[in-house]
């Protein structure tokens, strides 16, 4: 079985994969409406990343580059990834692809946020990930877990 991580087109094929986790019942879709708002051409540069069971879209995850100017999270501040929308399809879940895709994004050597979604966070922390410290005006409500290559450690708050 071949689990290579690819980066998807964005075009209407890829929004048709899109359609069938939307099928499955799974929340958070909003991907859709990201894949229909960056459809330009079909070689524009897409955040989206998928693993492929034969042909099938099985697996897939946002991943944006943030500068380092927004930093707030990173000492040294710097510019990191903020990987959303990690999906497996129920299916193919507990058959290591979302691992895959989270150390494929490890290998940019820069650090990661992510908020994980409810009942996810043991899946977070075997990845490497650590909560980082609430702060009210950064998080907005939200619990953002983080990766740290070496040499980087969390930002103090104030």
């Amino acid at each position: 079985m071949a689990t290579t991580v690819e980066k998807l087109r964005v075009n209407y094929k890829t929004l048709e994969e899109f359609k069938k986790f939307k099928e499955y019942g799974i929340q958070e879709l909003s991907m859709l409406e990201d894949l229909e708002a960056n459809i330009i051409e079909n070689d524009s540069v897409s955040p989206f990343f998928g693993i492929y069971f034969g042909d099938k879209l099985v697996a897939r995850m946002s991943l944006y580059e943030r500068s380092a100017k927004y930093d707030q999270y990173f000492d040294p501040p710097q510019n990191y990834l903020e990987l959303w929308k990690l999906e497996v399809l129920p299916n193919y879940q507990q058959k290591g692809y979302g691992s895959k895709l989270v150390e494929f994004a490890k290998q940019f050597g820069l650090p990661i946020k992510t908020n994980p979604r409810v009942k996810s966070q043991a899946f977070w922390e075997k990845m490497q990930f650590e909560n980082v410290t609430y702060d009210m005006d950064r998080d907005l409500g939200e619990n953002p877990f983080v990766w740290y290559p070496e040499g980087v450690k969390e930002q103090k708050i104030g």
